[in-house]
């Protein structure tokens, strides 16, 4: 791993936050190789390539402001590949609900190079579950 590819994937990474609390899906379509295989925190199980048009939709089903926080990253980079791995927080308020929700979840992200700049082909987000017999998602844990 070269100190430069670290950087420009902490970028990315950075670049990605930002465009998700500036709600600009088009940004986020720009990093992901066209073949990205996602397993995101919204239904469906798996999404194939960055849908545009759907990533919208999410952002307009929130009120306010999207805060985005990408914390612990870790990064692997070997040749023409990487991964990275994070703590990310979501908090926003979702339409029709009075108060804003706060989650941290894990996420795991895959990268490819090509042309010589690196992309998203790979993105796993998933939050833990209580296995107390409610089988309900900790939603309330902070790392």
């Amino acid at each position: 791993m070269t100190e430069h590819d670290d950087k420009l994937i902490r970028e990315l990474v950075a670049a990605r936050a930002e465009a998700m609390t500036e709600r600009d899906a088009e940004a986020l379509a720009a990093q992901c190789v066209p073949g990205l295989l996602a397993y995101t925190l919204a239904p469906p199980l798996a999404h194939h390539g960055e849908d545009v048009e759907a990533r919208k939709a999410w952002f307009a089903s929130f009120d306010g402001p999207i805060e985005y926080e990408v914390r612990d990253l870790e990064v692997v980079v070997g040749g023409d590949v990487a991964y990275s791995h994070s703590l990310n927080r979501l908090s926003t308020t979702p339409k029709g609900v009075p108060q804003k929700f706060e989650l941290w979840f894990r996420s795991t992200t895959g990268f490819r190079r090509e042309n010589g700049e690196w992309r998203i082909a790979h993105v796993h987000d998933s939050t833990p579950f209580y296995m107390d017999g409610t089988m309900s998602a900790a939603l309330d844990l902070q790392p």
